[in-house]
């Protein structure tokens, strides 16, 4: 998906994820477009899956438990009925899970740190810590500018 399509079809439920949870949506933004390789993964473009969300916990008011399994002997994912709610309940899952992360998200080099230091990034998955870091600091300033040449306030 180009850049542009992916701020604008996402940035508006990524925007009313981070006032209701108290997450800049800049940083949010960028988290999902490396989670999702910019909207292209499965979870997001048939789920709304925008983190990779697994299937398990107790359904909320944005995941009505609805489950998918990906490849046989997978791990199970939630599916959720639309973009606001896959948006909405990531935002709420990272608020829950990561509050301190969530509470210097006004400043992307500090939650990058917060976040990829966190339990949210797993090494025994091939993640790599330093990069995600680095990554998600690059991309909330590309958000910053996309979000700002297609809604300027």
């Amino acid at each position: 998906m180009l850049k542009e399509i992916f701020v604008q079809s996402y940035y508006p439920q990524v925007k009313e994820a981070g006032i209701k949870y108290g997450i800049n949506p800049v940083v949010l933004l960028a988290q999902i477009a490396i989670e999702t390789g910019w909207g292209e993964s499965v979870l997001c473009k048939e789920h709304f899956n925008f983190g990779g969300l697994t299937g398990f916990g107790k359904p909320s008011e944005f995941w009505p438990g609805t489950k998918v399994q990906l490849c046989e002997k997978g791990l199970t994912y939630r599916s959720y009925p639309d973009a606001r709610s896959g948006i909405l309940d990531m935002a709420r899952l990272l608020r829950s899970s990561y509050a301190s992360a969530c509470n210097v998200s006004n400043v992307p080099a500090a939650y990058a740190q917060e976040i990829a230091y966190s339990r949210y990034i797993s090494e025994v998955n091939g993640d790599n810590r330093q990069n995600y870091k680095m990554l998600l600091v690059k991309l909330s300033a590309t958000m910053s500018r996309l979000i700002a040449l297609q809604f300027p306030e």
